[in-house]
C-alpha cells in the first residue's frame, strides 16, 4: 500500500507534468528513465528519491518544496490554501484524449491572454 506523502507527491508530480504539457515518457527521457516508473512515481507505488525530486524541481522550474505544497491542507472547500488552478491542472490530467487536451489549453490561452510553455 502507497504511504499518503508518496500518494500526494505523485499527484504534485502529474499535475506540474500535466500542466507543463510533458508526456510520461519525455520526463522519462530526460531523467533516463522507463515512463513506467514515472507512471509508478505518479500514483505513489514507487517512492521519488530526495536527488530525483530535486531533477524533476528543475527539469519542471518549481522548487522541491513544490511536490509537497497542501500535504497537510485540509480538502474542505472552506479551506482558503486550496488552489482552484490546481484542481483544473487535476481535471486536465484526466482527460484521456491528447486532442481534445490541445484545444482546452488553447481555449486558456486565448481567454487568459497567457501562453502556457512547453519546456523542453
Amino acid at each position: 500500500m502507497a504511504h499518503p506523502v508518496d500518494e500526494h507527491v505523485g499527484r504534485k508530480l502529474k499535475q506540474i507534468r500535466t500542466l507543463r504539457r510533458f508526456s510520461q515518457t519525455e520526463v522519462a527521457n530526460k531523467l533516463g528513465l522507463s515512463f513506467q516508473q514515472i507512471q509508478k512515481y505518479e500514483i505513489g507505488s514507487n517512492r521519488i528519491a530526495a536527488s530525483r525530486l530535486f531533477e524533476l524541481a528543475q527539469i519542471f522550474d518549481v522548487s522541491p518544496s513544490y511536490f509537497f505544497e497542501g500535504l497537510y491542507g485540509d480538502e474542505s472547500s472552506d479551506d482558503p490554501r486550496r488552489d482552484p488552478g490546481m484542481e483544473i491542472v487535476n481535471a486536465l490530467a484526466a482527460i484521456q484524449d491528447e486532442a481534445v487536451k490541445t484545444r482546452i489549453v488553447t481555449f486558456i490561452e486565448d481567454v487568459s491572454g497567457l501562453t502556457v510553455a512547453r519546456q523542453g
